[in-house]
């Protein structure tokens, strides 16, 4: 089984990852979804959201955009980073399980929200 976080916001994959609503947790098996829970953000502090998405037993996270910090902690735990990715949070983890989601390495560096993406 592969447990795919999301990153999102009303449903819709989150351009900043630190700062998205909710992050929505599919269970998956053998190529489909089997089960989906949606879980509040519990706050962004540096370094506390990808650990605690690795207690959850997530194996993938899927946003917009994210920091360094993040994408190294998440490394750490052999946590696949998908960044670069947008509209409904399902869809997203559909074109993932079907091989057609890559990231695109869209790490959030200098640009005017840089404080909301975990650096």
């Amino acid at each position: 089984m592969l447990k795919v976080a999301v990153a999102s916001e009303n449903k819709m994959v989150c351009g900043h990852f630190g700062h998205c609503e909710t992050f929505e947790v599919f269970d998956t098996k053998e190529g489909r979804i089997i089960d989906h829970s949606s879980v509040p953000n519990p706050g962004h502090r540096p370094g506390f959201l990808p650990n605690f998405l690795h207690e959850m037993g997530v194996n993938t996270i899927i946003s917009g955009g994210m920091g360094g910090g993040a994408v190294d902690i998440f490394n750490e735990h052999n946590i696949e980073v998908i960044l670069g990715a947008q509209g409904k949070s399902e869809e997203a983890v559909k074109a993932y399980l079907a091989g057609s989601l890559a990231s695109t390495g869209s790490i959030c560096h200098e640009h005017a929200h840089h404080d909301e993406c975990g650096e």
